[in-house]
């Protein structure tokens, strides 16, 4: 019993020591000194508030953090945070004030992350040997005597529930933000690769999260340092959430998962995007089919600039290759890149056209066939244009009567059409970017019909501007033209793709007309004479 009594008299006196002992030690005398040690060790100025002691938990406590921006990036903080909380080793503290870091904590911090047209990052030279010396009007106050530095080699790094904001020093691109932020870095120290992880939300809706390792950290330039990890991206809103310019007219809901490697010179991004309610160009409305993309891209740090080395697009059962290569250019992207397709199965790919800006006519379908695509991609992400041939190959418009709409042209109104148009092939060369889109050398084989060819635009607006003309199938060509418009009959398309009207070509038709007569006049001539000259004489 005595015993126990001894035990527990001296249990309360460590725990009246532990907490008596934080009003005897004025842990703010060290306050100096650790401004000192970390505005030396990440060459920003670095204030904290009160400091706080706690020996139960082993920890010295501040009320705010703030570590100063690179001047050249801005004035205002690169972070500051409401509380910092650092953990300690109790004994080497009491006997020699010495303070060991056993792990750090940083509450609700605001960190704003500055990219410089050309291309450096605020956080690139931090705790760098080369960075600038920060300034101040107060020279570093010296801590207690016989007190030593911190041990910067710290078994944990946290930051909870931060925002970060991404955006660029120069122009109006719209920062990305992320919220919610989360980071974990384990065994820190600059010699040696560190077990990391990162989680984050978009404030629009959509989370990142990245665990992989990180380190050694370069002497010169974090953004160098090696990395290993994977990423994990989902329900990310392009445009709300600031990953995507509006002005590009791209949009939708992305997922990403993949990996990322860094050789702190080029990084390697592997992985599979998959979105949905994709928008491709400016006016585009959302696609009503899945796109899966699985992609292979390699980035070079120093240039900015970097290759798509392998791209497959899945849509459905639909497949096309995509390649191509990326660099800045001023605040923008500069991309070059080719699609091709062959053989993709129509109904898989029809969910596809308002992404593109494409409407059928109102009511119409297309069912069954296949499209092939070859086509290059040029130009800055807010003006792409895009250039080469499409083809479809036995199709059906349903809902659409071509003969009945060539019918209202006077030459043309013995036509008798029907509910659909079917299609043998249609092939086109097409030109397309933000002033519209060009077609050239059309030509349709519709077997009830006969062929058509021609060329025109169509309007961002979806205006039509067609100059055509059509052959038709024998027995189709009403008699009162006779062997005339050997060439075709011309005809315009205009109105607009969801409501196109066919109006006759007069002047055109009067001059194919002229031209047969005269065609005729000149072989009945030329009969003539020769049946009089090879008349053989009595």
């Amino acid at each position: 019993m005595k015993l126990l009594k001894v035990v527990g008299i001296i249990v309360i006196l460590v725990l009246v020591a532990a907490v008596a002992l934080p009003f005897l030690i004025d842990v703010n005398q060290f306050r100096p000194k650790l401004e000192s040690e970390l505005t030396t060790a990440l060459g920003r100025q670095v204030s904290v508030g009160n400091l706080k002691l706690s020996l139960l938990s082993g920890s010295v406590a501040a009320d705010d953090l703030s570590i100063a921006d690179d001047p050249a990036f801005s004035k205002t903080p690169f972070l500051q945070a409401k509380s910092l909380n650092v953990g300690v080793e109790l004994m080497p503290f009491i006997t020699s004030r010495k303070i060991n870091v056993t792990g750090i904590t940083i509450d609700q911090p605001q960190i704003m992350l500055l990219q410089m047209p050309t291309g450096e990052w605020n956080y690139a030279k931090l705790g760098s040997k080369t960075a600038a010396p920060p300034t101040s009007n107060a020279a570093p106050a010296a801590g207690p005597a016989g007190s030593s530095g911190i041990d910067l080699s710290v078994k944990l790094i946290k930051i909870n529930d931060g925002r970060l904001t991404i955006g660029k020093t120069s122009g109006h691109t719209k920062p990305t933000v992320l919220d919610k932020v989360n980071i974990e870095l384990k065994d820190y120290s600059p010699s040696s690769v560190m077990p990391f992880s990162l989680t984050a939300e978009f404030p629009a809706g959509g989370t990142i999260k990245l665990d992989g390792k990180a380190g050694p950290i370069p002497a010169d330039n974090i953004e160098q340092m090696p990395l290993n990890a994977t990423l994990t991206l989902a329900h990310l809103e392009l445009v709300s959430s600031g990953a995507i310019n509006a002005a590009y007219g791209i949009d939708g809901l992305v997922g990403i998962d993949g990996s990322v490697d860094s050789n702190g010179k080029q990084i390697d991004v592997t992985g599979k995007i998959r979105a949905e309610k994709l928008k491709l160009v400016k006016g585009g409305s959302p696609a009503a089919k899945t796109v899966e993309f699985d992609f292979v891209m390699q980035h070079d740090l120093g240039a900015r600039a970097g290759s798509l080395v392998k791209g497959q697009v899945h849509i459905g059962a639909a497949e096309a290759s995509l390649s191509g290569t990326y660099k800045p250019e001023g605040e923008t992207i500069a991309v070059k890149a080719n699609l091709s397709g062959p053989n993709m199965a129509i109904p898989e790919l029809e969910g596809m056209l308002p992404a593109l800006n494409i409407v059928l006519p109102a009511g119409s379908k297309l069912e069954g066939g296949t499209a092939s695509a070859k086509l290059s991609v040029e130009g800055t992400l807010e003006n792409l244009e895009s250039s080469g041939s499409l083809g479809l190959s036995n199709t059906k418009l349903t809902g659409f009567d071509l003969g009945k709409k060539l019918s209202t042209i006077e030459k043309l109104a013995g036509i008798k059409g029907g509910p659909n148009t079917e299609i043998q092939t249609l092939s086109l060369n097409v030109k397309n970017n933000n002033q519209g889109t060009t077609i050239s050398d059309l030509q349709l084989v519709a077997p009830d019909i006969g062929d058509l060819g021609g060329s025109g635009t169509v309007s961002p607006d979806r205006a039509l501007d067609f100059k055509m003309h059509v052959s038709l199938k024998a027995g189709l060509l009403p008699a009162a033209l006779g062997a005339r418009t050997r060439a075709g009959i011309p005809f315009f398309i205009r109105g607009t793709s969801a409501d196109p009207k066919f109006e006759p070509d007069l002047k055109g038709l009067a001059a194919g007309e002229i031209k047969d007569l005269k065609s005729e006049g000149i072989k009945a001539a030329t009969g003539i004479l020769g049946g009089f000259l090879g008349k053989k004489k009595n």
